[in-house]
C-alpha cells in the first residue's frame, strides 16, 4: 500500500486512501507550505473547506507543485448557506479560490448550522439540489457530508438523486462513534476520519506511547495504520514538514489482532466528538 492507493466510492470514483487536511492551517504561508510540503512527499489527496479560509493558499500550493490536475484529489465544503442558489453561489467561490475547475469531493460541513437547526432536513434536501447539479455540470466528482449523525442521513437519503458518497467525521481511537461507522458502511457510504489524531491529544495516552516503541513507530504512525486498518480514510494534518513527512511513512508494518484490539479499547483516553445537535454556530 502507498499513498497513491484508493479506496473506491460508490459512483465509482476513486479516492486516495489517506489525505492531508488543512483544518486550523492559517491562510498564507503556512497552509501554502505545509500543502507544498504534503505533495512533495507524495500526498495526492488534499482536503480544505470554505470556513478554513485557507483556499487560495491551497490552491496556490496545488498550482506551483506542477503535478497533473487528474493526478490530484482535491475536497472542499459548503459552510453555513440555506438555499440551493446560495449553495451553487459558494461552490463557484471555492473553486475561483482554489484556482481550479472543478473539484473531486464537495461536502456539507455541518447538518444543522444554528440559524436552519428547527429545520435542517429542508435546508439540506436544498443545498444538495445544488450539489448534484454541480455533479451533473462537472464542478465536483462526488458529493458527501460532514458531521452527520444517522438522523441527518436518514431524510437526506429519502431525498437523494445522487447518494452521499462520504460522511467525513471525528474519528480516532478516542471516539470511533460506532453508531455513524455502522450507519455509514451499511449505506456504502466511506467514513473519513478528520482529527484522526486527536488534535494531538493521542499523544499522551500511554497504552498508544507503549505500542508505538514496540512497532519502532511514532503514536501518530501508529494511529493512522489503525485507521487504515479499521477501513477508514485518515485526514492528518500538520504544519511541521519533519511530522508531514512522518504521516506518509505508515505503509511498512501491519498491527497485530490483539493490538488493534488493544486500540479499539482506548474510548474517552483522549476526547470525544462534539455533539453537532448543540455546537453553537
Amino acid at each position: 500500500m502507498t499513498l497513491t492507493d484508493t479506496y473506491t466510492l460508490n459512483n465509482g470514483v476513486k479516492i486516495p486512501k489517506v489525505g492531508f487536511g488543512t483544518w486550523q492551517s492559517a491562510s498564507g504561508e503556512e497552509a501554502y507550505n505545509a500543502v507544498k510540503t504534503a505533495l512533495d512527499a507524495g500526498y495526492r489527496h488534499i482536503d480544505t473547506a470554505a470556513v478554513y479560509k485557507n483556499e487560495e493558499s491551497v490552491g496556490k500550493a496545488i498550482a506551483d507543485s506542477g503535478i497533473p490536475r487528474q493526478e490530484l484529489f482535491v475536497t472542499t465544503k459548503l459552510w453555513g448557506v440555506g438555499t440551493t442558489e446560495d449553495a451553487a453561489k459558494a461552490l463557484d467561490e471555492s473553486l475561483e479560490k482554489l484556482g481550479l475547475d472543478y473539484v473531486d469531493l464537495y461536502l456539507i460541513h455541518w447538518p444543522n448550522p444554528k440559524a436552519f437547526r428547527p429545520d435542517f432536513e429542508s435546508r439540506n434536501a436544498a443545498v444538495w439540489k445544488a450539489m448534484e447539479a454541480a455533479v451533473k455540470a462537472g464542478k465536483t466528482r462526488a458529493i458527501g457530508v460532514s458531521n452527520f449523525h444517522p438522523h441527518h442521513l436518514k431524510p437526506l437519503l429519502k431525498v437523494a438523486e445522487i447518494k452521499p458518497a462520504v460522511n467525513q467525521i471525528l474519528v480516532n481511537p478516542s471516539d470511533q462513534q460506532e453508531e455513524i461507522v455502522s450507519f455509514n458502511i451499511d449505506n456504502n457510504i466511506l467514513t473519513e476520519a478528520y482529527s484522526p489524531l486527536g488534535t494531538g491529544k493521542i499523544f499522551t495516552v500511554e497504552e498508544l506511547v507503549d505500542l508505538a516503541k514496540k512497532y519502532n513507530k511514532t503514536v501518530a504512525q501508529l494511529v493512522l495504520r489503525w485507521s487504515l486498518h479499521k477501513g477508514y480514510l485518515p485526514l492528518p494534518k500538520s504544519v511541521t514538514a519533519s511530522r508531514i513527512k512522518e504521516n506518509a511513512d505508515i505503509f511498512d508494518f501491519d498491527l497485530s489482532i490483539e493490538d488493534i484490539a488493544l486500540i479499539d479499547g482506548l474510548h474517552g483516553k483522549a476526547g470525544l466528538a462534539t455533539n453537532p445537535d448543540e455546537v453553537d454556530f
